[in-house]
């Protein structure tokens, strides 16, 4: 018997799911189309415990998705909530903070399905089944797995954005390398999470 499904995606994992930036995800939770969800402790408000997943305001911690990289590795919640109800609850102060770092924050996998569904998502061919795919990514990111783990991240992300287009220079068949931008969509989901870690 295999394992059951996913219960929850981290926001990286569904950036690479989706191919798109953290920012385009911030954007999709901030107008609805998903939550982005956290775990908390059991704190008591008023009448009411909250523990366990709540959804979290994007907007409140909008600053934590710049497309740059002058992101703030953290970010203080002030409101959630609880993941089946519809009112906000303000958060009381609390002696442990409520501090969220990209780590921290999650979209159930069911939403995960959901949102899928509703872009057609399930139904975009994969480009490299049945074909050869354009670029070496597989062997990029092995490169880059055996770089930091010798060398350490670069200093920047432009550092080592323009590392990576070296790599497809040098690798490469002859042909084209990918766009700055294709590069950049790729590695800053990587990026955010390392620097989050350190």
């Amino acid at each position: 018997m295999g394992l059951p499904p996913k219960v929850f995606y981290t926001l990286q994992e569904a950036a690479a799911r989706w191919d798109c930036t953290l920012a385009d995800i911030a954007g999709w939770a901030s107008v609805g189309r998903f939550d982005i969800v956290t775990a908390i402790a059991p704190v008591t408000h008023e009448l009411q415990t909250l523990a366990g997943f709540v959804a979290v305001s994007v907007t409140d911690i909008l600053q934590m998705f710049r497309r740059s990289d002058t992101s703030p590795g953290s970010c203080k919640l002030w409101r959630v909530r609880p993941v089946g109800q519809t009112e906000w609850v303000i958060l009381p102060e609390h002696p442990s903070g409520f501090e969220v770092t990209l780590a921290d924050l999650l979209i159930m996998a069911d939403e995960v399905r959901r949102f899928e569904a509703d872009c057609d998502l399930l139904r975009r061919p994969a480009s490299h089944i049945g074909s050869t795919a354009r670029y070496d990514w597989d062997g990029m990111y092995i490169a880059q797995m055996v770089r930091i783990y010798d060398q350490g991240l670069p200093a920047t992300q432009a550092e080592w954005l323009g590392e990576v287009q070296e790599w497809f220079v040098l690798n490469g068949d002859g042909s084209e390398v990918p766009d700055e931008r294709t590069i950049r969509r790729r590695l800053t989901p990587i990026w955010k999470a390392l620097r989050a870690s350190c």
